[in-house]
């Protein structure tokens, strides 16, 4: 039944998408594993790490497009869901650490250690284990996202308002990751991963695998958010974006919808930021900076708001584009993101997958009022040569 409702939702942009997706999660870790350095099509281990960033931030920018593209939900917080998947699968790594960390305590990662700390935190027992961490990934911010999503979406808080207290949240998560007493490694955070899994966390294998499973996961986000929008259910959403009153007056509980996609939105932004932490080897409170929540928003504008494939393009390239100009332009680097977000807006109010529906949407309109005169002057001829 979970199949048939998924495949049901694609159409061919989603196919095409979801098949490109899986076809890199075949051709790159080929690329780094069997191409033999020194060959011109080898892949280097940075790049997959590089790649694979781009992918889960990909991940984020589609969460935040299910919220804000369909349910009209502007988020400044998704951040915060993002790094506490981070620091979910952060746990799991340092706790796989063991002896083998600076201080070589078997049970205490090495901050709590140079901190003098005696006991393990509540919080961190059950982290040793797999499984465990996984479903952390998930609970974590789908719980913070039940408990601010209720409490602002029965007291319907919208627009800016909710905007200003996502960002608020965010914030206020920054400044307490930030203590060591909190028990996360305050300002440095956590990293010096050793192993995943059993595997060497900087192997290229290992590195090529994580590539493959986030290309994988990230189609499969794709896959379930165009099932959730396609359906009915994404067509309610649709009318709680356009005129939430009137949706509300037909009947519709609009704060239990846009709970559960509220919900939803942030554990899909969890899996990104665990996958995203053993790629780069670093998880610390930075990550919940309001600026990087508002990027996900730059992201997702420029690829196209409402397109699910258009935030996953702008992810992907924003991002390639900051990498660029950060290696030739150190200075202007953010004068120039700042720039491309002013262009978009003034010249692409779409974004770039939404402009170019609208042309080719123009275009068969066009074509198709060409054919139908065009068949309408045959009919006439053939009417007028008869006797």
């Amino acid at each position: 039944m979970i199949t048939s409702f998924l495949l049901r939702s694609l159409d061919r942009k989603i196919l095409i998408a979801i098949g490109l997706l899986l076809l890199a999660a075949i051709i790159v870790p080929v690329l780094s594993l069997a191409v033999p350095e020194g060959n011109a099509l080898h892949m280097p281990t940075y790049l997959v790490a590089l790649f694979g960033k781009y992918l889960t931030y990909a991940m984020l920018a589609l969460a935040l497009d299910l919220v804000w593209g369909f349910c009209g939900i502007l988020s400044l917080g998704h951040g915060a869901f993002f790094a506490l998947g981070g620091y979910a699968m952060g746990m799991y790594l340092m706790r796989q650490i063991g002896p083998r960390g600076v201080y070589g305590d078997p049970i205490l990662p090495d901050f709590m250690v140079f901190l003098s700390w005696k006991t393990l935190p509540w919080f961190w027992h059950g982290f040793d284990m797999f499984w465990f961490a996984a479903l952390m990934v998930f609970v974590a911010p789908g719980l913070l996202a039940f408990v601010f999503g209720w409490f602002a979406f029965r007291s319907r808080v919208n627009g800016v308002y909710l905007s200003i207290i996502t960002q608020a949240m965010t914030y206020a998560l920054l400044l307490a990751f930030f203590r060591n007493d909190m028990g996360f490694g305050g300002n440095n955070g956590l990293t010096d991963f050793k192993d995943i899994l059993g595997f060497n966390i900087q192997a290229d294998g290992t590195r090529a695998a994580l590539f493959a499973i986030t290309a994988v996961t990230l189609a499969l986000s794709l896959m379930l958010a165009s099932a959730i929008v396609r359906s009915k259910y994404g067509k309610v959403l649709v009318g709680i974006r356009d005129a939430e009153s009137r949706t509300r007056f037909l009947g519709y509980r609009v704060e239990h919808m846009k709970l559960f996609t509220f919900v939803v939105s942030a554990m899909m932004a969890g899996v990104a930021g665990a996958l995203y932490v053993p790629q780069i080897g670093i998880i610390n409170p930075g990550e919940f900076a309001p600026a990087n929540s508002i990027e996900v928003v730059i992201w997702t504008a420029v690829g196209g708001r409402a397109t699910l494939i258009g935030p996953i393009i702008g992810a992907i390239l924003v991002n390639g584009g900051k990498t660029i100009f950060t290696g030739l332009f150190p200075n202007a680097w953010l004068f120039a993101l700042g720039g491309l977000f002013v262009l978009v807006t003034l010249f692409l109010p779409k974004g770039i997958v939404g402009t170019v529906a609208q042309l080719w949407g123009r275009r068969k309109e066009y074509s198709d009022a060409a054919a139908a005169e065009l068949a309408h002057k045959t009919a006439q001829n053939t009417v007028e040569l008869k006797p």
